[in-house]
């Protein structure tokens, strides 16, 4: 079963064409799904995999359907496919279910079609198009895109890392971007002449632009748009943060937006050794100037917090560590404080706040860290 046939169904569904007989059969192999599981939480691989084996018992007993009906194996197929691409599971063989489960802390690659590769460190998984052309290949904790293939239209790829990981990225124009844990980074997979160099992030990046004064580069942030052509920048833009930053250390760029109370465009420009901030909800830009080395620190394992939330610290220490902590004490909740940590475990770094600043702290045999 191709994945095209799975999207087809789902895309129908998501930009409203889809027939009242095929909104029914979603609606009901939700139900069935419902009565089979109440837990939607997927807390273990074996609960994933008893959706999957149930999902695929359906459209086996009803894969006799006559064609003349709307009820056809490819639709039910595709159905399930909807379901199934939310606990992680994709379907990939024409002639059957064959599928492959995808780690929680997993570094994935997605494909043009939508398929996904798992990027193993020091592994040498290759991306080639639909012809098996080589577009890319890995070399251990670096992902290189070339610029010597034949792709004539724009192709997108995208690179997610997970929580506690850090994974390299080289474009095909030889521009740089270093991925922080918990982000993903969408990008041709060849930049086209004539056309601005454009990539979409989510969650924290540095990127080491290569200069290319005709074409642009532009990395978009949902409503706001970082230009540059030729330098060396941080940005973070994680979706539960208020607020957008962009730290530039070497070259110039523009932060522009048009999110706000009226139609004009928004925009500053940041010089060396300035921290420019898009609010996201009010539109807002503004700039200062701000030592670098804080928000560049991750690449080297190290965390720097300068007159931060503790509710902030707790989800940098999250990704950084891929640890769940609940924080029980909510008197601290929104104070603020100041901490370096280098490259050490998470209970150094709890020792460290207990220390410092009197925090309770305990460590479940699950893993979950707990805040009193």
């Amino acid at each position: 079963m191709r994945e095209h046939e799975f999207r087809e169904l789902l895309e129908k569904y998501l930009d409203g064409s889809i027939s009242e007989e095929e909104n029914n059969l979603l609606n009901k192999f939700n139900e069935e799904i419902s009565s089979a599981n109440k837990d939607f939480n997927f807390k273990s691989e074996s609960n994933k995999i008893d959706i999957k084996n149930f999902l695929w018992e359906n459209i086996s007993s009803q894969s006799d359907f006559k064609e003349s009906k709307t009820y056809t194996w490819k639709i039910l197929a595709a159905v399930a496919a909807v379901f199934i691409g939310v606990i992680g599971f994709n379907f990939m063989d024409s002639k059957g279910p064959a599928t492959f489960n995808i780690p929680e802390n997993a570094i994935t690659l997605e494909l043009e079609d939508g398929s996904l590769k798992i990027i193993e460190e020091n592994g040498a998984v290759k991306v080639t198009d639909k012809t098996g052309a080589v577009l890319g290949q890995q070399n251990g904790n670096q992902l290189v895109y070339s610029d010597d293939s034949n792709v004539e239209e724009v192709v997108f790829n995208t690179l997610t890392v997970p929580f506690g990981r850090k994974f390299e990225l080289k474009l095909s124009d030889g521009t740089i971007a270093m991925l922080n844990a918990g982000s993903s980074l969408k990008y041709p997979v060849k930049f086209l002449k004539g056309q601005d160099r454009k990539v979409f992030i989510s969650g924290e990046a540095y990127l080491n632009v290569a200069k290319d004064s005709a074409h642009p580069f532009i990395v978009n942030a949902g409503e706001l748009n970082v230009r540059v052509l030729g330098t060396q920048f941080n940005i973070s833009t994680y979706p539960e943060d208020i607020k957008t930053e962009v730290v530039l250390v070497e070259g110039s760029v523009s932060m522009s937006s048009n999110l706000g109370n009226n139609e004009s465009i928004n925009e500053i420009l940041l010089e060396p050794g300035f921290k420019g901030s898009f609010g996201r909800i009010t539109g807002e830009l503004d700039k200062n100037q701000v030592n670098t080395d804080m928000y560049t620190s991750w690449m080297n394992g190290e965390l720097i917090f300068r007159d931060m939330t503790f509710d902030n610290i707790i989800k940098k220490l999250e990704r950084h560590y891929n640890v769940s902590i609940v924080n029980k004490n909510k008197g601290i909740s929104a104070k603020r404080f100041n901490a370096n940590f280098g490259n050490q475990p998470i209970e150094n770094v709890l020792e460290e706040l207990k220390f410092n600043y009197g925090l309770s702290f305990k460590i479940m045999d699950d893993g979950k860290i707990i805040i009193d």
